[in-house]
């Protein structure tokens, strides 16, 4: 994989002649985890869609560019909201999915490898039925390591879980997207502030920036600064009484 670049996105967006989200400008960070939170209906999954090209619907005026000034064409995984696994195929068969989608001969012993650095080799011939929740959000973010991209959107990847699974999520993501530039879109606080290399809060009239904790990505669950971040995304994200 080379470099991840970092991201600008900077514009604004509407549907028909009603404004989603802008003026905008968000800089995502290359080869760190950027979360962004904040309210529902005010565009963040939209935001991921139009980075990865697959809205057709939003009318978005501006720039998403890269910083090594290459097309994001072919560079990005999106990793959707649940596990978005196919019944009918085993879990090998979903991991090489891309390629076969694409019509080329899929890797299976790269797809192999990846499943066992998930600790899912014993299940790569079930389908996902037989699975836990936590076991095909496993199969689901092994499929995007699989596609290889720099630049890895996640929508709400963990929100399924309860919170146990959520937390071992999150620590297997943050391993296994080192070095690639993640766009994350979470309502979680706490999920934000012990992933973000960079955390902003999205809202009707603008993007807040909050100062991440110190410590190293994931950080503790019980680390008093990263608890300290989380109670303040909460309080800004409650709604006004």
């Amino acid at each position: 994989m080379c470099a991840a670049p970092a991201l600008l996105i900077d514009g604004t967006a509407r549907i028909g002649t009603t404004p989603l989200f802008g003026p905008l400008r968000l800089g995502v960070a290359g080869g760190r985890i950027t979360c962004l939170l904040g309210p529902s209906g005010v565009g963040k999954t939209t935001l991921l869609r139009l980075v990865a090209g697959l809205d057709e619907v939003t009318r978005f005026e501006g720039r998403i560019t890269a910083s090594d000034g290459l097309p994001l064409a072919g560079r990005i995984a999106l990793m959707a909201q649940g596990a978005d696994l196919l019944p009918w195929r085993d879990v090998l068969g979903n991991v090489a999915l891309g390629a076969r989608l694409r019509g080329q001969p899929p890797d299976l012993p790269r797809a192999r490898a990846i499943l066992d650095r998930m600790g899912l080799s014993e299940h790569a011939r079930k389908r996902p039925h037989a699975l836990s929740g936590g076991q095909r959000q496993r199969v689901a973010l092994a499929r995007t390591l699989m596609e290889d991209r720099p630049i890895v959107l996640l929508d709400e990847p963990f929100s399924a879980l309860d919170a146990g699974t959520r937390a071992q999520m999150q620590d297997l993501a943050a391993e296994h997207l080192t070095g690639r530039t993640v766009l994350m879109v979470t309502h979680d606080p706490g999920e934000a502030a012990r992933m973000g290399h960079a955390i902003h809060i999205l809202t009707a009239t603008g993007l807040e920036t909050v100062a991440p904790p110190p410590a190293k990505v994931p950080r503790a669950v019980d680390d008093p600064q990263t608890l300290a971040v989380q109670g303040r995304l909460l309080a800004r994200l409650r709604p006004a009484a």
